[in-house]
C-alpha cells in the first residue's frame, strides 16, 4: 500500500513559508518488539494505542495462528522489555473478518473496536470489538459489512469513536463515510456520506484514511483522488480533497470540502494519514505526493500542509514544508501529530539511510512564520522499514509508531522515540 501511495476545490489561496535549513537530532529510538509473520503477526500499517495501564495495543495485516492477521498487546516489563501477546488471530472464514489494515481503538467503555478489510458474508469486511473478561480476551463481530447490499465495503482505516460509543469510519472501495452504532436491537450501519464514483469528481475519491472527530461531533478527513484538477494529477483522476462531514440537529449529516489539491508546484497531491485539529480550529496533514520538488522522475516528494479557517468560511491552505528526493525523507505516507508547544511530528516511506527506509520528522514553528525540519530517526531497515501510519504520544511526551516491514523479524516494529 505504501509503494502503491508513493507511485500512485475551489482553489484556496497557497502561501508557502521559508523554511530554515534541515536539522538532524539524535534522539533515543527504541524498538520495544520487532514482528516475524509468524504466530505473533507482521505487516503494520496502522498505529498503536495505550490503555491507562501503559500497555500497548495494535494490529497486524498478516500472520498469526490462520495467518490473516491479529489483534496484539504489548506490556512493559520492569527490565525495559516489552512482552507480545495476541489477543486475537483472525481466520480465513465468514464468520469472522481478516487482515486488518487500520488499528483498534477504545472506545467510551474501556473496549476495543476495530474494522477488517476481509471477511464475513461477502468478503466485504467487519467490525469487531475486543473484551477482556475473567478468562482472558475474546472477539466479537459487531456487524458484517455484507449483511446489506448497500453498505460500504473494505475498510481500511482505524475506526473514530465518539463519547457514546457510536464508530465511524471510510471505505475506499465503494467512496463512503460510514456510522456503525449500537442500539436495542444490536448493531447497525449508516452511510453518512456517499463520494462520486469517478475518480475525477469535485467531491474526492478513494478515502484511503481514518476521520478525527472535534468537540461537536464533526468528522474530518481527507481522499487520496478526485477534486477538480484531473488532468494534471498523476494519480488516477483529482489530486485528492481535505473534507468535513457535519451532523445537523435532524439526524443528517452535511458533507462540505475544504480544500481540493491542485498539481501545482505551490500545492500537495493525495492527501495521507489522519489529520490533526489544533485548539484554534486549524488541521494539519500530509500529502503523500505534490509540492515543489519532483520524485521519480515525474511526481512531486509531498508535503506538509495547514488549513487556517477563515471569517468568511473559507479554509487558507500554507505549505509548512516541501520534501525533496534525499536522506533527510521523502513521500509521507502518514499525517501528523501536535505536542502541546505546536511542534509537528511525522513519518516518511522513503529517505533516511542507504536502505531508503524512511524517517520520523519534527517541524518547529517560528515567531517569523517559518518552521524547521528536523529528522528524528532515520531507518536501517534492521531497526524497522517503511513507516506508514501516525505517530502517537505518551503522557511524558515520547513518541510511539510503527513499521510495515524491517526489523529483527522482517515483518515490522513497533517503536519507541524519545525527542
Amino acid at each position: 500500500m505504501t509503494t502503491q501511495k508513493a507511485l500512485r476545490t475551489t482553489l484556496l489561496t497557497t502561501l508557502f513559508v521559508l523554511v530554515a535549513p534541515t536539522l538532524w537530532a539524535t534522539p533515543k529510538y527504541q524498538v520495544l518488539y520487532g514482528f516475524t509473520n509468524g504466530v505473533d503477526g507482521g505487516g503494520l500499517w496502522s498505529s498503536v494505542v495505550f490503555d491507562t495501564k501503559g500497555n500497548l495495543y495494535g494490529t497486524t495485516s498478516g500472520g498469526g495462528v490462520y495467518g490473516y492477521g491479529t489483534v496484539f498487546q504489548l506490556t512493559p516489563g520492569q527490565s525495559g522489555q516489552w512482552t507480545e501477546n495476541v489477543i486475537h488471530n483472525f481466520p480465513r472464514d465468514f464468520k469472522d473478518g481478516y487482515e486488518p489494515f487500520g488499528g483498534p481503538a477504545f472506545g467510551p467503555d474501556g473496549n476495543l473496536y476495530g474494522a477488517t478489510r476481509y471477511g464475513g458474508t461477502r468478503d466485504l469486511g467487519a467490525v469487531y470489538q475486543v473484551i477482556r473478561g475473567p478468562s482472558g480476551w475474546a472477539e466479537t463481530v459487531l456487524y458484517d459489512i455484507g449483511d446489506n447490499p448497500e453498505d460500504e465495503i473494505n475498510p481500511s482505516a482505524t475506526l473514530a469513536i465518539d463519547e457514546t460509543g457510536n464508530l465511524f469510519g471510510t471505505a475506499p472501495n465503494s467512496g463512503a463515510v460510514f456510522e456503525v452504532s449500537p442500539g436495542p436491537t444490536g448493531w447497525t450501519e449508516s452511510v453518512l456520506y456517499n463520494f462520486c464514483s469517478k475518480p475525477q469528481c469535485s467531491d474526492g475519491y478513494e478515502p484511503f484514511s481514518g476521520l478525527i472527530l472535534d468537540g461537536k461531533g464533526s468528522l474530518y478527513g481527507t481522499t487520496d483522488a478526485g477534486g477538480n484538477y484531473p488532468p494534471a494529477c498523476p494519480v488516477s483522476g483529482g489530486c485528492g480533497v481535505v473534507f468535513k462531514v457535519k451532523p445537523n440537529p435532524d439526524g443528517s449529516w452535511k458533507y462540505r470540502v475544504l480544500h481540493r489539491f491542485a498539481a501545482f508546484k505551490t500545492d500537495g497531491v493525495a492527501a495521507t494519514g489522519e489529520l490533526v485539529l489544533d485548539p484554534a480550529g486549524s488541521l494539519y496533514g500530509a500529502t503523500d505526493q505534490g509540492g515543489r520538488y519532483t520524485c521519480w522522475g515525474t511526481m512531486g516528494c509531498g508535503t506538509v500542509y495547514k488549513l487556517t479557517p477563515q471569517p468568511n468560511g473559507h479554509w487558507k491552505e500554507t505549505i509548512l514544508h516541501n520534501f525533496r528526493q534525499n536522506k533527510n525523507g521523502y513521500n509521507p505516507s502518514a499525517g501528523v501529530v501536535l505536542d502541546p508547544a505546536g511542534n509537528l511530528y511525522g513519518t516518511t516511506g522513503f529517505g533516511g539511510g542507504t536502505c531508503n527506509c524512511g524517517v520520523v520528522y519534527k517541524l518547529a514553528p517560528s515567531p517569523d512564520g517559518s518552521w524547521t525540519y528536523t529528522v528524528l530517526h532515520s531507518f536501517t531497515g534492521d531497526d524497522g522499514a517503511s513507516p506508514a501510519a501516525n505517530l502517537i504520544f505518551d503522557d511524558q511526551g515520547n513518541l510511539y509508531g510503527t513499521t510495515v516491514l524491517g526489523g529483527p523479524g522482517g515483518a515490522g516494529v513497533v517503536f519507541e522515540i524519545t525527542p
